[in-house]
């Protein structure tokens, strides 16, 4: 399997798990009792057991069933690399998100999310210290949720209405990724990125705070 191969099976497997992940806390939702607040510990108990999970499946991509699990190193690196690219879009875009909705006020302070930069990098380091870990005792990443998740992954990518929806998802998951690269690596040659995206929300800002800044001089 080549590397655009590979990263495209990728995109798919991120894609395809977020759809399950989804269904896993809906039905914890609806059990769970609607006058309790959302709070820190256990949004991110949820958060460090779904990258957990995450880690551990793509970890399983890149065994060779064929050959009594035999750890297939190309797959295994730059699964690695992507999955750190993806954390770290997790990361950013749970930030924007949390800014967006302290800038509305209160709103619409039930739809704001619950974030905590420590705890976001703590499920983020606990996630690639695993994937790191299972590169080393293989054995220890079969486990039943693990093993469904994987299954589940293989059978709706198969299927042909909602596997080719799934890939085209999986797709756009790859471009912003590989964007990601990109805008690295031009941000290391030219000092700035290639793409730059700025909401208007965030423009207004800048524009109030410089105003501002012109008034504190005069």
């Amino acid at each position: 399997m080549n590397l655009i191969d590979f990263a495209f099976r990728l995109g798919i497997i991120f894609a395809v798990f977020g759809f399950l992940w989804i269904l896993v806390r809906s039905v914890f939702r609806f059990i769970r009792p609607h006058n309790i607040e959302k709070n820190v510990i256990e949004e991110y108990s949820f958060k460090f057991v779904q990258y957990f999970f995450l880690a551990d499946v793509t970890f399983l991509f890149c065994l060779d069933k064929n050959e009594s699990s035999k750890i297939l190193p190309f797959q295994l690196f730059f699964s690695a690399f992507i999955l750190i690219l993806y954390f770290i879009g997790k990361l950013q875009n749970n930030q924007k998100r949390g800014v967006f909705f302290q800038g509305i006020g209160d709103s619409l302070k039930f739809l704001q999310p619950v974030f905590n930069l420590y705890a976001e990098i703590a499920s983020i380091v606990f996630a690639l210290g695993m994937f790191t870990f299972f590169s080393f005792y293989p054995n220890f990443a079969y486990n039943p949720i693990s093993n469904w998740f994987y299954d589940s992954i293989l059978g709706i990518e198969k299927t042909p209405i909602i596997g080719f929806v799934f890939k085209i998802i999986g797709f756009f998951i790859l471009i912003s990724l590989f964007n990601k690269i990109l805008n690295g690596f031009f941000y290391l040659i030219s000092g700035k990125p290639l793409i730059t995206t700025t909401s208007s929300f965030q423009a207004k800002k800048e524009n109030e705070s410089s105003k501002f800044d012109d008034y504190e001089e005069l």
